[in-house]
């Protein structure tokens, strides 16, 4: 790894991360408790920016996951909010389709992600002028043109992928120079997490998002958040980029 390169861009990601919290509060960032989520989480509270941080609770998330709330508290003595689906939602479902109905089609698992993920999400992020992922372009080929920087139109907000240009290599680096705590399933070959049904370990040489919803074709994994109209949501750049529920 060049170091001069890792200053770069962690400076870089503070840079943007402070410019967030100056220029466009109130602002939040969208936490999935995974590695690179952890990377920002740490940047946000260590530097105490005014940022608010949140996560999506869908009610099939690992007990591991779960467990990185836990070890945040303890870690920052910070509670993250918390958005959960529904019920209703959810009930209705499982009564019609099944409660793994989302194994049997791309359209079922979408509509599952919408219930679980995308309605939390539209009502975290209400009222606030941006937010922020932890979305990176080395993740997937359906993230290669990811900006920094994005006019969201479907929440009327800037979005901001501070790490775009990060490596999985420097996210690591940061996490272990930083003593950060992260998802041990990580260890056990989880480089992307996500609701438990639908994320498996992957093999040796794998990309790191085959094992999110591994049943399917590797241009439909996306769960919605960053979708819109059945595309993602790679609006071209901008020019210059809570309360528990």
């Amino acid at each position: 790894m060049s170091a001069a390169n890792y200053d770069r861009v962690l400076a870089e990601t503070h840079a943007t991360l402070t410019r967030i919290a100056k220029d466009y509060a109130p602002a939040v960032f969208a936490s999935s408790l995974a590695a690179e989520d952890m990377v920002l989480t740490d940047l946000i509270l260590k530097n105490k920016l005014a940022i608010a941080i949140f996560t999506l609770e869908t009610g099939r998330l690992h007990a591991e996951t779960l467990g990185v709330l836990t070890a945040i508290r303890s870690h920052y003595g910070v509670d993250l909010a918390q958005y959960k689906p529904d019920p209703a939602a959810i009930e209705a479902y499982i009564s019609e389709n099944g409660l793994n109905a989302f194994y049997d089609s791309v359209e079922m698992r979408k509509e599952c992600c919408r219930i679980r993920k995308v309605e939390p999400l539209n009502r975290a992020l209400a009222g606030n002028k941006a937010w922020i992922t932890g979305q990176r372009r080395a993740q997937s080929s359906t993230r290669s043109d990811l900006a920094v920087q994005e006019d969201d139109a479907t929440h009327a907000m800037q979005k901001f992928n501070p790490l775009a240009d990060w490596t999985e290599e420097q996210i690591w680096h940061y996490i272990h120079s930083n003593q950060v705590p992260y998802n041990p399933l990580h260890d056990q070959g989880y480089p992307s997490i996500g609701c438990e049904p639908c994320t498996r370990a992957i093999q040796p040489g794998e990309d790191i998002r085959a094992g999110r919803w591994w049943w399917e074709s590797p241009d439909t994994k996306e769960c919605g958040l960053h979708i819109v109209d059945g595309k993602l949501i790679r609006i071209k750049p901008a020019a210059t980029e809570i309360p528990t529920s």
